[in-house]
């Protein structure tokens, strides 16, 4: 912080306050007067308590490339067309920041191809970046072969609609905190499960149908994943 304040100094002394206010207006982003609020709550959520929780779920597949040269990249999202994005690679804290400013650049957005996504570091920035994709209506699809885990199936679940190929992949397991505690070291009645319950239902899941799917992904332990195709995914969530 000091080293930033006595460049800060510097600058003033060498150019003076009215250059410096130029300089900022040429360097702020053209859109920067129509940025959201919805955005800019979104990110500071995503980053508030970054770490808190994480699901992730490797695999061991070499490095996969959208299906098309990209119009643009934002973090693991690849624009392949301007209402379509491909999703490959995991949800970090930054990844709601970055939805942001793909949703400034590409406002049509309509669909996200879940081609990829073994979960998330940050489970808070996860959800937060759900809850955006909910908001404006963004449908989320599994292609063939495509592969959502841990983490990613609650992104999936935030679809306006949520569709997946016979031959998609989910995997779910219980979360687990930083420290090392799971799930099932928690009182069934501990408000940190509530959380998750609420967040279902507010991806349009029912009170017991939300229940229901909590209960199946805790029932496998952290590092031990259940692996489920399309169809049986749709025993626990309406699929469309």
């Amino acid at each position: 912080m000091h080293g930033a304040g006595m460049k800060g100094i510097n600058i003033l002394e060498q150019f003076g306050w009215a250059t410096l206010f130029a300089i900022v207006l040429i360097a702020a982003p053209s859109h920067a007067a129509t940025l959201q609020v919805e955005d800019v709550v979104y990110e500071v959520d995503a980053t508030a308590n970054s770490g808190a929780t994480e699901r992730f779920v490797a695999q061991p597949f070499g490095e996969i490339a959208p299906s098309r040269p990209p119009l643009a990249s934002f973090g693991p999202f690849h624009m392949v067309a301007p209402d379509r994005a491909e999703l490959i690679g995991s949800i970090e804290s930054e990844t709601p920041a970055q939805f942001a400013a793909l949703l400034r650049a590409f406002p049509g957005l309509r669909q996200i191809d879940m081609v990829e996504c073994p979960g998330t570091g940050d489970d808070e920035a996860n959800l937060a970046l759900a809850r955006m994709v909910r908001r404006h209506g963004v449908s989320t699809y599994v292609p063939d072969g495509g592969s959502v885990r841990s983490g990613g199936v609650e992104l999936f679940l935030a679809g306006a609609t949520r569709r997946a190929a016979p031959t998609a992949e989910f995997a779910v397991h219980s979360w687990r905190d930083e420290d090392g505690y799971e799930a099932d070291d928690f009182a069934a009645d501990d408000p940190v499960h509530q959380e998750y319950i609420a967040f279902y239902r507010e991806m349009g899941l029912g009170d017991a149908e939300a229940r229901s799917f909590y209960a199946m992904t805790n029932s496998a332990p952290h590092d031990d994943a259940l692996y489920l195709n399309s169809r049986e995914l749709a025993r626990y969530v309406r699929l469309d």
